[in-house]
């Protein structure tokens, strides 16, 4: 797993939130860097045997830069206090559905994955998927692993409509996942879990139940 290093980094960087202290510290920035990368391509090479679809990626592929984009936020802090890894086919950039390992001490680090926020388009073709298939959907969501890892799928604030979407009845079947705008499903990392070498099964676990439902979704999308 990763270094002690990397969160103590991570921890500071969050109370020194600047270009000064960042450049100050930079060859500890690169050592976590190098660390988190290690970790992702040991992750991808860990779960290829079970997906095939990201057997040929690197962490250059799957990790965010640290830099944040500041130019339409109102928080100006210029770097990201996590380390953050999408694991799905084509990249990050791709636009599929795919594994995520968020990094962030003090209780905020998450794994899961999933579609965050698709385009128009692409939420049109899930919602036609699960409209056509919502037996199959739901027996992705009631497997036994499934539930024992996430119980449910994760449903924020702002992720849900508030109404059956167009086109759809209210008494439709698969309305409750018809109205999402996401479909995701998280867990919490402890910060104890972030170094300890075992935490690796627990991870590949929780991306081995989590695969079915990426299937479902790339599958509507692709």
């Amino acid at each position: 797993m990763l270094q002690e290093s990397t969160l103590k980094f991570l921890k500071a960087l969050k109370k020194q939130n600047n270009k000064e202290w960042f450049d100050e510290h930079r060859k500890e920035y690169e050592a976590a860097k190098q660390d988190f990368a290690a970790f992702t391509n040991h992750l991808i090479q860990l779960h290829a045997k079970n997906d095939s679809s990201i057997a040929t990626l690197t962490h250059k592929d799957c990790v965010f830069r640290i830099n944040r984009d500041v130019r339409f936020s109102k928080n100006k802090e210029p770097y990201k206090t996590n380390m953050g890894t999408h694991i799905v086919q084509g990249g990050k950039k791709s636009m599929l559905a795919g594994y995520y390992f968020h990094c962030e001490p003090g209780g905020k680090s998450f794994m899961g994955g999933g579609i965050y926020m698709p385009d128009a388009e692409k939420m049109k073709k899930i919602r036609q998927e699960i409209d056509y298939n919502v037996e199959e959907f739901k027996a992705i969501l009631h497997n036994k692993l499934f539930k024992k890892v996430y119980g449910k799928l994760t449903i924020e604030d702002g992720m849900q409509l508030q109404r059956e979407p167009r086109g759809y009845e209210k008494d439709n079947p698969a309305i409750e996942y018809l109205k999402l705008k996401s479909w995701i499903a998280t867990v919490t990392v402890n910060d104890v879990d972030l170094t300890d070498k075992q935490s690796y099964k627990k991870i590949e676990e929780a991306f081995i139940a989590l695969k079915p439902l990426l299937d479902f979704l790339n599958r509507a999308m692709l």
